[in-house]
């Protein structure tokens, strides 16, 4: 009975301060996770000191070794230890933590690394000599003379050796070596007047991995070089340029057509004055910018560079400064959407260059093409021979000769059609299983879905509509009545939204409703077809998805709308329709894309066709 209970303390414990190496070692698992946050660490310290070129080296995904190399301003030898010391800095004074302009500010970076690693930082400033000092376990040690050109060289190796509990928590060599690139990468665009080399020096190897050398011009061109360099050519083929300002608030930076989307947020690079962050703010209003023009399931890709006062943004709420918090969050979110908006409808009807990519890699035979030698090859006047042979008898009958053809509707040629094969879209020349028109450009070939063109056209229209005066209506002679059930109490809710929108719904008995008025644009709808698309999205918006916001429901309904007032699958076009269809597409912006993210069309160009079939 009188046992000590186990749970009840007799005694409290006594309060004790903790050694200063127990001190740096927790505060490095804030500071650096994993190899690629000691990376960041130092490269972001040698942007700091004014480097121009950094050389980047690990081994073993930088478990066992990193060492980070620049041509800064260097550290004096006086300074060295104090350099080891936590909250120690060269970058603010403590009296404003607001005003930043730099990437590191806390004065925890290197303390930290020695903590947890075995450290050796050597530097040179000019008119000096050069010296270094190590670090093992939190112990620093002597300076001493070493060879070093102007710069800093800072060494970790046997990282968390002396914790060794976090080697565990580590994934594998591979994956923290990808993790290390993705870093050097991210900032390396945030810098392309600087140059980077990231070398993989496993097993007494020296493999380049990542390399950008500074590049030229201005800051739009050197961005545009970096950007091809470090996420491909295509990438920067298919970006469009931000230039957008606001209140005290610049954008700046490239966004790639939605045609170009992928299916992950791996190419989506957000900078907030030079500095790569993951801001949810950021990449929401990312993502809201391209609400309309994306298919589900496929993610934006680009760059985008946030400039502003330091004062009017804080970078220190989160331990890798990986997040910020804007004094007026709303302001910068409006801007990245309203910039990225912009520059996609000056965009137009173009669509990505891999679409074209796309269709001719799905065209091309698995099997390689024989080569043809020269001995081979026909002569002009074989060749010649054969093609007057294999002419039509009637030179003048052409392509309209195939008015009997399943898959029809060919275009005369005509001095109107020669004048329109000059523009982006060229010129209509035939319809093919009522779905898809073929138009000759001056160097190639256009393929339209016809549906999905004519959808983004009417999408367009409405929200144009929408903006000015609202939707115009049609009123019906007859109104059309429609059972909805339960659903009925969602559209009635909604009616004074869809009066605007050249919809007019009322009451019509239990579960039922009246159609009194549908938009002119879209012409003969089906009622309740309409209806239930409408309600379709309206059910979605009420259950929290995509459409949560009044703003995005609106443009739902709109493009639920639109679907039903479009050209569909299997009409036959008169050549005047088809013409005009391809007018108003390169009139209109976005119309690269349908409503649902899809291409509109597939340029391929002659010399593409050509090589299909072995020309080239």
């Amino acid at each position: 009975m009188n046992a000590p209970i186990p749970n009840i303390i007799s005694e409290p414990p006594r309060i004790m301060q903790l050694g200063e190496a127990a001190i740096n070692r927790i505060a490095a698992g804030e500071v650096v996770e994993r190899p690629a946050s000691a990376v960041k660490e130092l490269v972001e310290n040698a942007l700091d000191a004014g480097a121009r070129r950094i050389e980047i080296a690990c081994a073993d995904g930088g478990k066992t070794l990193i060492r980070v190399a620049d041509d800064g301003h260097g550290i004096r030898a006086s300074d060295l230890p104090l350099a080891l010391s936590r909250h120690a800095t060269s970058k603010i004074d403590g009296s404003d933590l607001l005003n930043i302009h730099s990437y590191g500010f806390r004065g925890e970076a290197l303390p930290s690394l020695g903590a947890v690693g075995r450290l050796c930082v050597a530097s040179r400033v000019d008119g000096a000599e050069a010296a270094e000092i190590t670090v093992l376990g939190g112990a620093i040690g002597f300076v001493r003379p070493v060879a070093l050109p102007r710069g800093t060289r800072v060494e970790l190796r046997d990282l968390f050796h002396a914790t060794p509990a976090r080697l565990k928590f580590l994934r594998s060599d591979r994956a923290e070596a990808q993790a290390v690139t993705d870093t050097v990468r991210r900032l390396a665009l945030s810098q392309p007047f600087v140059g980077f080399t990231l070398r993989d020096v496993s097993a007494g190897g020296d493999r380049v991995v990542l390399r950008a050398d500074p590049e030229a011009g201005d800051l739009f061109d050197a961005l545009h070089s970096r950007l091809a360099r470090l996420l491909g050519r295509e990438f920067a083929e298919n970006a469009l340029r931000l230039d957008a300002a606001r209140e005290g608030v610049r954008l700046t930076g490239y966004a790639a057509l939605p045609t170009y989307a992928r299916g992950s947020a791996v190419a989506q690079h957000v900078f907030v004055n030079s500095r790569p962050v993951r801001d949810k703010l950021l990449l929401g209003a990312l993502r809201a910018a391209y609400a309309d023009v994306l298919p589900a399931g496929r993610q934006p890709a680009a760059a985008v560079f946030v400039d502003c006062d330091p004062v009017l943004v804080d970078v220190n709420v989160h331990p890798a400064k990986a997040e910020v918090r804007f004094r007026d969050p709303g302001i910068v979110r409006g801007l990245v959407v309203s910039g990225i908006r912009h520059a996609l409808a000056e965009a137009g009807h173009r669509a990505a260059s891999t679409v074209s990519a796309a269709a001719l890699g799905a065209m091309r035979a698995d099997l390689a093409a024989p080569r043809i030698y020269q001995m081979d090859r026909p002569g002009p006047r074989p060749l010649a021979a054969a093609y007057a042979a294999q002419s039509p008898l009637d030179q003048a009958t052409g392509f309209a000769e195939t008015e009997g053809l399943s898959s029809r509707h060919a275009v005369e040629p005509s001095g109107e059609n020669d004048d329109a094969r000059h523009r982006p879209l060229g010129a209509a020349c035939a319809q093919v299983h009522e779905n898809y028109i073929l138009a000759q450009t001056e160097d190639g070939l256009v393929i339209v879905d016809q549906h999905a063109a004519h959808e983004r056209l009417v999408y367009e229209r409405l929200k144009a509509d929408l903006a000015g005066h609202g939707v115009a209506a049609q009123v019906l002679l007859i109104p059309d009545i429609v059972d909805l059930g339960e659903g009925a109490e969602t559209i009635l809710a909604a009616a004074e939204d869809l009066h605007r929108m050249g919809l007019a719904v009322e009451p019509f008995g239990q579960g039922s409703v009246a159609v009194r008025e549908t938009p002119a644009i879209l012409g003969t709808v089906d009622a309740k077809a309409l209806l239930t698309d409408i309600l379709d999205e309206l059910t979605d918006a009420e259950d929290g998805g995509d459409s949560a916001s009044l703003r995005k429901r609106i443009d739902a309904v709109l493009s639920r709308m639109a679907c039903h007032g479009s050209v569909r699958s299997g009409r036959r076009m008169q050549a005047e329709e088809m013409n005009a269809l391809l007018r108003e597409m390169e009139a209109t912006p976005l119309s690269g894309q349908c409503n649902h993210g899809r291409p509109t069309y597939v340029e391929l160009k002659l010399g593409d066709i050509e090589r299909l079939f072995g020309r080239r």
